[in-house]
């Protein structure tokens, strides 16, 4: 693992617990969807990014590509989308960790021997 793909890891691990609280920082926990979509999504983040920087693990660059994905869609899926913190929260983390996790597995030498 390089050490740039480390420092992606380390990203997406403050990026999930950003998640996970932040429907009481942002101002947006009443609206019950967004902050359980908020909380669930955001500590398997943190919990995937740790286990893939603790242990060198290709599988949690997977999933938090997918949780990526998901926050991406998430404000249309569940129906917050109106709700104007919680979709640009949802949508702005979703963005970056998608970035974060394809980028990641884009350098990892694993990945680069399954598709090069």
């Amino acid at each position: 693992m390089t050490a740039t793909a480390r420092w992606q890891e380390w990203a997406g691990f403050a990026l999930g617990l950003w998640l996970a609280v932040s429907p009481w920082l942002a101002g947006y926990a009443d609206n019950a969807p967004a902050t359980a979509n908020a909380a669930f999504v955001g500590l398997t983040l943190a919990l995937a990014s740790h286990f893939e920087a603790s242990f060198d693990e290709v599988a949690g660059e997977w999933l938090n590509l997918a949780a990526g994905l998901w926050l991406l869609g998430a404000p249309f899926v569940i129906g917050f989308i109106g709700s104007t913190a919680a979709a640009a929260n949802c949508l702005t983390v979703g963005a970056c960790v998608t970035a974060l996790a394809a980028s990641a597995l884009h350098l990892d030498k694993e990945i680069g021997r399954l598709f090069g």
